[in-house]
């Protein structure tokens, strides 16, 4: 990150992901973490498996970062994955 809060995307990663100078991309919050998403893919709406596959991720992440750190892990967050998921996409 540079002075002007300006970050460089890797080389790999913009090839990856066919982004292209001048391109619009979105910074997505997500828990405690961000996703860069080129804005055309933001345009799709995501099925419930991706978005239960971006979460089972998230928790992935969560998990490796507190077995890193020292202390209790909390277990309980006061909802599952379920009912984080049990209305949306369905129409009511």
């Amino acid at each position: 990150m540079t002075s002007k809060l300006q970050v460089t995307l890797p080389k790999a990663l913009a090839e990856q992901y066919r982004i292209r100078p001048g391109d619009d991309i979105l910074w997505v919050a997500s828990g405690d973490a961000i996703r860069v998403v080129p804005a055309r893919t933001a345009e799709k709406k995501l099925s419930i498996a991706e978005r239960l596959r971006l979460f089972d991720q998230s928790v992935e992440r969560r998990r490796r970062r507190y077995k890193k750190a020292k202390g209790p892990v909390p277990t309980d967050r006061g909802w599952t994955r379920e009912e984080l998921y049990e209305d949306r996409g369905r129409p009511r």
